[in-house]
């Protein structure tokens, strides 16, 4: 009854809107980071996509003889291994990224705010924290895909598919993990405006608890 609608009453406000923003970049950066990460066996994992990999490549290493397929394999291990921990990092921080919205939009909807203003305070305490946190975390991203782009592996790896015709396994960044990049500024900014209504709404509430007080 009005319990529910009073509890439902906070997913319409902005700051509402504003974490469910943040739970949906959250869930980007966990797909794009995944993406980023691959299959365990590189090239070798293109025939289990099925469907246009598979035939877009002729199959895995059709192009190339034994000696040169068994090497092409280690380099695909190799340089899945060396991606994988900063793949992984990657998914640790989105998913922490997305239970730290839900766990707040949880709170406001239990009203917690409400009995306990100084909650907003340190709601908005953590999201700058957050989003000063998220630009060396980015740096440290993007610092470390490069280095593994810059690697023997890659470099020796890339050489060697281009000489069997193969594209896109050039040394760089490609689209999933830039859109990682741009999806984390993203959060960033909507965490300081998060922090901001967090601000907002506790000088609103600590106004509305203190009127009984004037009467």
């Amino acid at each position: 009854g009005s319990l529910e609608r009073r509890h439902c009453l906070y997913l319409h406000t902005g700051r509402a809107c504003c974490q469910m923003v943040e739970v949906l970049l959250a869930v980007l950066i966990l797909v794009c980071s995944s993406v980023s990460c691959g299959s365990a066996g590189g090239y070798t994992g293109l025939p289990a996509l099925g469907g246009i990999y598979y035939y877009q490549y002729g199959g895995a290493y059709s192009g190339f003889g034994g000696a040169e397929g068994e090497r092409a394999q280690q380099l695909d291990q190799r340089f899945y291994l060396l991606k994988l921990p900063i793949a992984r990092a990657a998914m640790v921080v989105g998913g922490c990224l997305l239970v730290f919205p839900c766990v707040l939009i949880l709170v406001s909807v239990l009203q917690v705010p409400w009995h306990f203003p100084a909650w907003l305070l340190i709601e908005c305490t953590l999201y700058i924290v957050i989003a000063v946190s998220t630009v060396p975390a980015l740096y440290y991203f993007l610092h470390s895909l490069l280095s593994v782009y810059n690697s023997s592996v890659c470099k020796e790896r890339e050489q060697l598919y281009q000489s069997k015709g193969y594209q896109g396994f050039w040394c760089s960044l490609h689209g999933a993990e830039i859109a990682a990049g741009l999806l984390g500024c993203m959060a960033a900014m909507a965490y300081l405006l998060s922090a901001g209504l967090a601000v907002r709404d506790y000088r609103t509430v600590h106004e509305q608890k203190q009127k009984p007080l004037q009467l």
